[in-house]
């Protein structure tokens, strides 16, 4: 399946079914697979399954007691995701006794629905307890994550209670612990020889130093208490205020000044080249992870290859653009001229906010041409906290709680407004929000009949790959209506395409840093700001950013032969409600499930 991938990207293919026979041959046995579901499974094995999958969730939502709150459980909002040494060991061997478990259920006396099931959540432990065996759990935080951001979970939190406030507090008062244990990961991975880039690690220090600065109360952790619910009693604002700035003065600001002299005197000096390839095994550790963020087999030379194709491809679109609105220079020329022009650029960070909100609100009407089945959960947009936004991604997403208590939102980024161009704000919303991430996210969150990791989890190769493809439906949604929107879609369909190939550059083929901001520089219009930002994203986040261009990939061969093969009996609609409707898969499960709707698609003509 995945493994001829290749062909399947290759230019000028038409009819699928004449290039590749592969594909007549899959769907034949789609639509056999189609005929067998009914078949009787062995009731007992679907039991035992169902109990394998019921007591790793109860386990899941113990061992991470942030994540009860999406279900409207505020039992965990007291404490933190324990991240010692023991705890990462423990876990390890808890997932080693339900792969065994699994490991007992045979495949062949499931039925369809439960294999897939079982299949997954085998996927997901597998995966994870090779990560602690490759000991990158070691390389335990970076400039976009760990303890110094936490203080953002506060805009997350419902604090109408004072348990709420409470509950915080007691947080506050178990991150000097925390703070331990990252120490003590970090401490193991410099003697293990799996520490963080250099250069991602440098900007964290800046990040822990602000959040010393100034007096107790001026502290982000201490802001939730800055407006207090008016129905609190004098006394008890006093108290809960008072035990907020006693904590941050005695016992938060002191552990992370120590964690800043650990990094600073000790980490730093240790840490590593930006490849992960340049540490021992880094290479086989960075072709797992290019499997495993892809959910395919295919290989870094593979990848990179792809990628410089998909460049060369997009290189060609971008040109006849810039022909289109009569600009005379290069494409160079032109990205400098979109880079510099004040006309491209709001002037404030309120007016670039009520920019992207204004593009949000013209989202919604498109979604009925594209999507039979839309999700209820509503979202916003917000700006990224201050304190996170020099250091961080364009925008991001963040999924609504699965009971209904708290909406999707849409973060951007209103640093600098001057470097945030005006023409990659619709495409970008259509990845963050509808129909990207919001949508798809929200939908899987209210499918029923699934068990929870799969409602409220998946594969990045999908999740992201959506967003991607996401960003082709604007044109049918009635949005890039003017060439240098066009060209921002370009843009960021580019950038994905050059995240193949700067990320298998930095960490197989031993790029460093400048070749691979040359790169993108050199094939893509967003600003030199962005431009670091990403590629410092890729070398501490090896792998990810292939999840995009590769799962977008697949998402676009299924649609191209679900058209070729139904012609127009092909409906967006449903294909898209299929595509959607059993979560976020791997490529190969998506893949199959595609197939087998095809056949049947087939099989129902008259």
């Amino acid at each position: 399946m995945i493994a001829h991938f290749r062909e399947c990207v290759t230019p000028g293919r038409t009819n699928p079914a004449q290039i590749n026979p592969r594909r007549t041959i899959k769907a034949s046995l789609s639509l056999w697979l189609l005929l067998m579901m009914s078949a009787p499974a062995t009731v007992a094995s679907e039991e035992s399954l169902q109990g394998v999958i019921e007591d790793h969730w109860q386990w899941v939502l113990q061992q991470y007691p942030e994540r009860r709150l999406e279900y409207g459980d505020r039992s965990g909002n007291g404490q933190w995701t324990d991240n010692s040494l023991a705890a990462f060991q423990q876990r390890y061997q808890d997932e080693g006794a339900f792969v065994a478990r699994l490991e007992q259920i045979e495949p062949a006396t499931l039925g369809h629905d439960a294999r897939i099931n079982r299949n997954m959540l085998m996927r997901q432990l597998r995966e994870s307890r090779r990560r602690f065996e490759d000991g990158l759990h070691l390389i335990a935080l970076d400039m976009r994550s760990g303890p110094q951001h936490w203080h953002s979970m506060i805009d997350y939190l419902p604090m109408e209670t004072e348990q709420d406030y409470l509950d915080w507090l007691s947080r506050l008062r178990a991150l000097p612990d925390q703070l331990a244990n990252y120490q003590g990961l970090l401490r193991e991975g410099i003697t293990s020889n799996r520490t963080q880039a250099q250069i991602v690690m440098a900007r964290v220090p800046a990040q822990i130093q602000s959040l010393l600065e100034g007096s107790a109360t001026d502290s982000p952790f201490y802001k939730a208490f800055t407006a207090l619910p008016p129905h609190f009693e004098p006394d008890q604002r006093g108290q809960l205020q008072a035990e907020a700035t006693r904590i941050i003065e005695t016992e938060l600001n002191p552990a992370f000044q120590e964690l800043l002299s650990f990094l600073e005197e000790t980490y730093l000096p240790a840490a590593r080249a930006p490849g992960i390839g340049s540490l021992p095994g880094g290479k086989q550790v960075y072709s797992h992870l290019v499997q495993r963020f892809t959910t395919t087999d295919m290989t870094p030379d593979e990848i990179h290859e792809i990628g410089l194709q998909e460049v060369e491809r997009i290189r060609r679109e971008m040109e006849a653009v810039i022909a289109e609105v009569g600009f005379q220079g290069d494409m160079a020329a032109f990205n400098t001229f979109l880079r510099t022009d004040p006309q491209f650029y709001y002037d404030s960070p309120e007016a670039l906010l009520e920019g992207y909100q204004a593009v949000s609100k013209r989202l919604d009407p498109g979604l009925v041409k594209l999507f039979g089945k839309l999700p209820r959960a509503p979202y916003g947009v917000r700006a990224i906290p201050d304190e996170e936004a020099p250091d961080t991604t364009t925008a991001y997403y963040m999924r609504p709680a699965i009971d209904g208590s708290r909406p999707g939102w849409y973060y951007v980024n209103l640093h600098r407004p001057e470097v945030r161009p005006k023409f990659e704000m619709e495409v970008l919303s259509v990845h963050e929000s509808v129909p990207g991430h919001h949508l798809q996210i929200s939908l899987a969150q209210e499918l029923t009949g699934l068990p929870e990791f799969r409602r409220n989890g998946g594969f990045t190769a999908f999740i992201e790959g959506w967003g991607l493809y996401s960003e082709r439906l604007g044109y049918d949604m009635g949005l890039y209506t003017d060439p240098y929107s066009r060209y921002g879609q370009l843009i960021y369909d580019m950038w994905r395409a050059v995240r193949l190939v700067v990320d298998t550059g930095i960490h197989y083929f031993g790029w460093d840093r400048q070749r691979a901001i040359d790169y993108f520089l050199a094939n893509a219009a967003k600003s030199e700001a962005d431009i670091i930002n990403e590629i410092d994203r890729y070398i501490g986040w090896p792998g990810q950013a292939l999840a995009y261009k590769i799962g977008q990939l697949k998402m676009l061969e299924l649609r191209r032969e679900a058209e070729t093969a139904l012609g127009d009996a092909f409906d967006i609609r449903d294909f898209h409600d299929e595509l959607l409707g059993a979560g976020a898969l791997p490529l190969d499960v998506l893949e199959n499930r595609m197939d087998i709707w095809l056949a049947s698609k087939l099989a129902a003509r008259p």
